[in-house]
């Protein structure tokens, strides 16, 4: 039958509606709606779509998913060559590429070349085409020149536009569009600790856990995996011309892909070098990889003079930061004891510096990845550190060998109390099954206390330590049992910081759900699942008598996950524990009913300086009311809260109409619906 003009202008009006609010979340990072409004347009577009199945096209937000397992890759041929870029290490070098540039087209030494600078991902390269807006092809970079068709993988990435954003600037009859894939650090050591508990080898770094991700022949797997991506540059274009580096990255963002807002332009190389020292002072609190920084000569003109060599443009650089490996020899492997009784394999080291620090310690993981690496005592390996964090052993020399290596031989028994350790079908990991184990309940309440969890100041490992080898902590509920004359009998304990540690005991009982369950050290519970357990139940009687079937019927808690839950609440001991902390006089300050959330589907909106509090502050009370705080002026913000000196939100806010009110009627407001 035929579709009525009407449903048609509406998916069409909804698909622009969506893409426009993808850019705005995934690019600009600045959402004008809430998770459930924007849930409520899918919805609505997928209904559309079932009822009327003609008008599904490739484009369509709801066609990221679905295309069945390949057996392989087909091959693509890149119209225009992704060439390798030459490396520098050093400033000279930096400075010799500068004068070899205006050396080759005729200028002065001393003149100034502008550049392009941004970080240099570390990830995996890719080319998306686009046609007339809509995306077609994607693929790898493979040798430069021919790369691997993963276009049914990359729709599954939600920064991706699967068609582009023409508000600003019509799209062109064809784009290749060049990008990094990545994996951010936080997402990468979670996809790590989900597949350590699933039995499977971890990734060795963020780029390798990108790159697998991206190369699975099902993307259904693909899609299950935190992936993003910066676009840098692009191949050939169709229908639209550009005269610098730096108005290539702004169209591209204009388009929708999105671009690293690190990017910078510098009027000379000394810019471009005073770019990598603070890229690389900030390098460690990036959210994701990086090597190095890419330096380009801004000017087209200039690019296309220049040229290229065999593999490389002439005009780009990539100045790299200290290797983050270094080569040591394992002297011995030990046992550590986790606080689930984990036992991980630990290896000791000749002290070597890996970027920048010394270490003398490197995670082994467990007995199979020692296994398969073929690690022994004795070895050379390669040491990195893991998101320039935790260090970690890449692979042993085996060709610097000379017979002594020894074999490592996982114990049957505990290395600290001697309990026959256990390992579950399908686990890689072994685990001491005594709860007493003194390092697995030091690591127990060193968890408990931590600021994430219960946020108990001054209760670390070394107190821990203590408290456990008095006696006075046999299990995490003894905590808030300890007195002034049992802390004045350990050493280091002056009144004055026994005290203090009371104190931060006894504020700790004034905590919110999701940090009490996630501090109880429930196996697989996390701070995100912990807050989705809260969210769901709103109480820790409730999650305690809950089955199986009713916590797998939340998205985002499996089979594995519900059962330990389940399994947690069973046992009597912890049964025992749970009514002793309750009783101590735990309070929760986020349960309200939903009665008592006066300000559910309210939008609020600051701009300027408040005297009464900070914004992040009341933007909590907002929250503590059952409201939502936007980042972004729109039209479906109920308040603008203008403090002192409103920026350019406050005129925004004014050219739509919005209901502006000060930071007084902002403070009745809240006190009203409190």
């Amino acid at each position: 039958m035929a579709v009525p003009p009407e449903v048609l202008d509406r998916i069409k009006r909804l698909r622009e509606e969506i893409n426009y609010h993808n850019y705005l979340y995934y690019v600009l990072d600045q959402p004008e709606i809430s998770d459930e409004e924007y849930d409520a347009l899918m919805h609505e577009l997928k209904e559309l779509e079932e009822k009327y199945p003609e008008t599904v096209t490739p484009d369509s937000p709801t066609q990221r998913v679905g295309a069945p397992p390949s057996e392989k890759f087909a091959t693509v041929e890149h119209s225009v060559p992704m060439l390798s870029i030459d490396d520098a290490f050093t400033d000279a070098e930096v400075r010799d590429f500068d004068r070899r540039i205006k050396r080759l087209l005729g200028m002065d030494s001393d003149a100034d070349m502008e550049y392009s600078v941004e970080p240099k991902m570390d990830g995996l390269a890719v080319e998306l085409v686009y046609e007339n807006g809509v995306f077609m092809l994607g693929s790898t970079r493979g040798d430069g020149y021919r790369g691997e068709d993963v276009t049914a993988n990359l729709r599954t990435i939600r920064s991706i536009p699967l068609r582009l954003i023409e508000r600003k600037v019509k799209a062109p009859a064809r784009l290749e569009a060049r990008g990094e894939v990545f994996m951010n650090k936080d997402d990468f050591a979670r996809l790590n600790e989900m597949r350590e508990r699933n039995g499977e080898p971890p990734f060795a770094n963020p780029r390798n856990a990108a790159a697998g991700s991206l190369r699975q022949l099902d993307p259904n797997v693909t899609a299950s995996r935190p992936l993003d991506v910066f676009f840098y540059g692009i191949g050939l274009v169709e229908g639209h011309t550009f005269s610098t580096q730096w108005e290539i990255l702004h169209t591209l963002k204009a388009w929708g892909l999105k671009v690293n807002p690190k990017i910078e332009k510098v009027k000379n190389i000394e810019g471009a070098i005073r770019y990598h020292r603070r890229m690389a002072q900030i390098r460690p609190q990036l959210p994701y990889e990086i090597d190095g920084i890419v330096i380009k000569v801004n000017s087209l003109e200039f690019q296309e003079r220049l040229g290229t060599k065999a593999r490389s443009p002439r005009w780009v650089l990539a100045y790299k930061f200290e290797a983050a490996q270094a080569i040591t020899r394992i002297l011995d492997i030990v046992l550590s004891v986790g606080r689930t009784g984990a036992v991980t394999p630990v290896a000791v080291m000749e002290p070597v510096r890996v970027g920048g620090v010394t270490v003398s310690r490197a995670t082994l993981h467990n007995e199979d990845e020692i296994r398969k690496k073929d690690i022994r005592i004795g070895d050379w390996v390669i040491v990195r550190r893991a998101g320039d964090v935790i260090p970690e052993v890449v692979k042993p020399l085996k060709e610097r060998r000379n017979g002594t290596e020894k074999r490592f031989v996982m114990p049957a028994t505990c290395p600290v109390c001697g309990s026959k350790l256990v390992k579950k079908p399908g686990e890689a990991v072994w685990r001491c099954p005594n709860p007493d184990c003194f390092p697995r309940l030091v690591r127990q309440i060193t968890h408990f206390a931590s600021k994430n969890a219960m946020d108990i100041d001054g209760l670390g490992e070394k107190v821990a330590e203590q408290l456990v080898s008095a006696g006075l902590v046999r299990n995490i509920a003894d905590i808030y049992d300890l007195r002034l004359s049992d802390l004045l009998s350990l050493e280091r304990f002056a009144e004055k910081s026994a005290q203090n540690l009371l104190d931060a005991i006894e504020a700790s009982k004034k905590t919110t759900l999701p940090r009490f369950i996630y501090a109880l050290g429930i196996r697989h519970v996390g701070e995100v699942t912990a807050q989705l357990l809260a969210s769901h139940f709103r109480s820790i009687e409730k999650l305690a008598k809950a089955s199986e079937e009713q916590l797998e019927q939340i998205e985002g808690i499996g089979p594995e996950v519900a059962s330990s839950i389940v399994a947690w609440f069973k046992d009597q001991k912890n049964r025992e524990l749970l009514s002793r902390l309750l009783g101590s006089g735990i309070q929760f300050t986020d349960l309200k009913a939903e009665k008592e959330r006066p300000l559910e589907g309210k939008t609020f909106l600051f701009t300027g300086a408040l005297s009464s509090m900070t914004r992040a502050e009341a933007g909590d009370k907002v929250k503590a009311l059952g409201g939502r705080v936007a980042t972004a002026v729109g039209r479906r913000v109920d308040y603008v809260v203008a403090g002192e000196n409103p920026g350019s939100k406050y005129r925004k806010a004014q050219e739509l109409g919005l209901n502006i009110i000060g930071e007084n009627e902002f403070l009745k407001l809240i006190e009203e619906e409190a």
